[in-house]
């Protein structure tokens, strides 16, 4: 350390920085959820209001795990209150020994208290944080807890963690019947958003139904105006799962081919089936947390599938004389598949938490599909067969895209401009700073080519509709010219094995599209080759879509822009309806460069989307629904989300 730099830290010591035990806070109680709150739920943005419902709901199906509990009802009450109820034992009420209190009040009020660290209780549980309803309670404004249980209702109220009085006895219950409701609202203070979405909190209920068979899972919203209500209960578990998945794919087996067991104390549980397309859809899950990062279950599935396959193709005669043998990559094109395990120790590596490290997992995992799939292979010689053929096609289709990618690379290392020519790059080489437009057409490309920033901004327009990638394997992708150029601009590569993302060029790719129909249509023709291909873009946030403004109005020398009929009407009641000019834009070639600037590309006052998956089965679900061949799920699925349409925001 210099003698100037001594003299700093000094100087700093004595304005009064001084580092003693008074310097130390110890937070008691539920203080250091208050104080903390995104170290126990993440953030305090949406997914962490949605995940104090979670929270709550983790105590009941560790009630259903444990066989006790066979009804969940989540309600969504008016000023966003959340109540969720479940028919298992109830928290204890009787005094706990050491704390001299009810248990009730120790689990509302004591972080890592509860069932969960006794095996006695619970076996195997789902908590991922093991913080569950303490910390619930710690971040609500109210929280009120009502348990039946041995033929008696008691009732225990908090304010933002703090007990408002005793438990109460309020005597026999009417039915009988035990089991917990815990009602809450989030507290404003902590949480500046209060809306609950009921499709985000839809969408886990209807994953833990089809994790935990036979559970009953309820969701009802009483928001005024907002009035629905959705049931699932799948008896068939995770084949169930593999269905819905699947039901817009021509699938290869009949069922879904299903098999479980359990070693030393792991149960593992696998459905899985192959259909006619060119993706794969793996989902892993230990203790119904979902893995979205994988880990030992996953590794081992993958290497029992690889090791299985090759050893009945090589048997079996089916394997190409030419091959050396099927890829991990061959054998799972068109697979759907449900790993779920359920562990008494879980451990989870990363922050997240959402990556199985238990290293024993991978070889019971492994050993369990290598005895039951080749067991079913055996048994169903017809689907077998059909198995391997699409493996084999798969094999012959990626040395195809081998090839068109080497030949690729050749004609770019002999070419100087290896950039694609309609591509107007940006001057900056800083990928945190670039962001790349994707154009609908040549007209609003030589627009956005005029009216950008060219230190950081690039341009690529894209001439029609790009080919539809979920009808198509990646050979016949690297044949289509726009799809060929976006790949080029985007830096990572594609293909397993090759995609990398941190060669992106760009940390902002931007979809610029007409507010029509087709715009529409090539918008999601450009999502879909993303999601398929480019995932890890969207999941590390580089992706967004503009929101170029639908109106213009004009008077006298103010000229003000509108993204919406309803901030059209707003506009025009605060100008005065008289003498105001009128523009809707059908289209980004109607605006001159300046106005595309002005309005949809200037980073001080544009408007755009982030593209996030909040869920990667839900929206694979969708993309296969939307854009593969079956027509009746996609009928159906019009059907049933046409009353949610704005038939005058809709373009006819």
């Amino acid at each position: 350390m210099t003698e100037n730099a001594k003299e700093r830290n000094r100087a700093a010591q004595a304005a009064g920085s001084e580092y003693t035990a008074q310097g130390i806070q110890v937070l008691k109680g539920l203080e250091a959820v208050r104080k903390r709150p995104a170290m126990y739920i993440g953030d305090t943005g949406v997914r962490g209001l949605h995940h104090l419902v979670y929270e709550v709901v983790d105590n009941s199906i560790d009630e259903a795990m444990a066989g006790y509990c066979n009804a969940i009802t989540v309600v969504i009450g008016e000023g966003d209150i959340i109540t969720v109820e479940d028919n298992g034992r109830g928290i204890p009420v009787d005094m706990h020994k050491t704390e001299g209190k009810p248990a009730l009040e120790v689990v509302l009020t004591s972080l890592h208290a509860g069932g969960k660290f006794d095996h006695g209780s619970y076996k195997v549980s789902g908590g991922l944080h093991g913080v569950g309803v303490s910390c619930v309670n710690a971040l609500s404004e109210s929280l009120r807890a009502d348990v039946r249980r041995d033929g008696k209702c008691y009732t225990m109220e908090f304010v933002r963690g703090a007990k408002t009085g005793e438990m109460r006895d309020n005597g026999t219950c009417p039915d009988g019947e035990n089991g917990t409701t815990i009602t809450f609202r989030a507290d404003g203070e902590i949480f500046p958003e209060r809306v609950y979405s009921f499709e985000t909190l839809r969408s886990r209920l209807r994953e833990l139904a089809f994790l935990n068979r036979g559970l009953e899972i309820s969701i009802r919203d009483e928001r005024g105006g907002k009035r629905r209500e959705e049931s699932f209960h799948f008896e068939g578990g995770i084949v169930e799962y593999v269905r819905w998945l699947n039901e817009s794919r021509q699938v290869i087996c009949p069922e879904p081919v299903y098999f479980t067991g359990e070693k030393d104390g792991v149960q593992i549980e696998i459905a899985m089936d192959y259909n006619d397309g060119y993706s794969e859809a793996l989902f892993t899950f230990a203790n119904n947390i979902n893995t979205t990062e994988g880990g030992s279950h996953l590794s081992g599935f993958r290497a029992g599938l690889t090791r299985t396959l090759n050893t009945y193709a090589n048997a079996s005669g089916l394997m190409k004389k030419d091959m050396k043998g099927l890829s991990g990559d061959d054998v799972r094109e068109g697979l759907t598949a449900i790993i779920s395990v359920r562990i008494p120790e879980p451990q989870f590596e990363g922050q997240t938490k959402t990556k199985l490290g238990n290293t024993e997992v991978k070889g019971q995992v492994e050993s369990l599909v290598n005895t039951y799939l080749a067991q079913y292979l055996d048994e169903h010689p017809k689907e077998s067969k059909r198995i391997i053929a699409k493996c084999v096609a798969a094999a012959q289709g990626r040395e195809a895209a081998r090839r068109a990618r080497d030949l690729t690379r050749r004609k770019s290392a002999l070419d100087s401009a290896a950039l694609p020519g309609k591509l107007a790059d940006c001057s900056s080489r800083d990928p945190s700073e670039c962001e790349i437009y994707l154009v609908e057409g040549d007209s609003a490309g030589g627009s956005a080519k005029q009216g950008r920033e060219r230190r950081f901004q690039a341009i690529l327009p894209l001439k029609g509709k790009i080919l539809n990638v979920e009808k198509a394997r990646l050979d016949k992708m690297l044949g289509n010219d726009e799809i060929k150029t976006i790949i080029t601009a985007m830096g990572t590569g594609i293909g397993l094995g090759i995609f990398d993302i941190s060669k992106l060029r760009y940390h902002k790719v931007i979809i610029m599209t007409d507010a029509d129909v087709d715009g529409s249509h090539i918008r999601t023709l450009i999502l879909t080759l993303f999601f398929r291909h480019f995932r890890e873009i969207i999941e590390n946030g580089h992706m967004f879509i503009a929101e170029p403004p639908l109106y213009r109005l004009k008077k006298g020398k103010i000229e003000v822009y509108a993204h919406s009929d309803n901030e059209k009407d707003r506009m025009m009641a605060d100008l005065g309806e008289k003498g105001v000019y009128l523009q809707r834009y059908k289209g980004l070639g109607e605006m001159n460069p300046e106005q595309l600037w002005e309005t949809t590309m200037n980073p001080d006052s544009r408007t755009m989307t982030r593209v996030t998956i909040e869920d990667a089965a839900e929206a694979d679900h969708i993309f296969t629904t939307l854009m593969g061949d079956e027509v009746e799920p996609r009928r159906r699925f019009i059907e049933e989300n046409a009353a949610q349409i704005d038939l005058a925001n809709l373009d006819i």
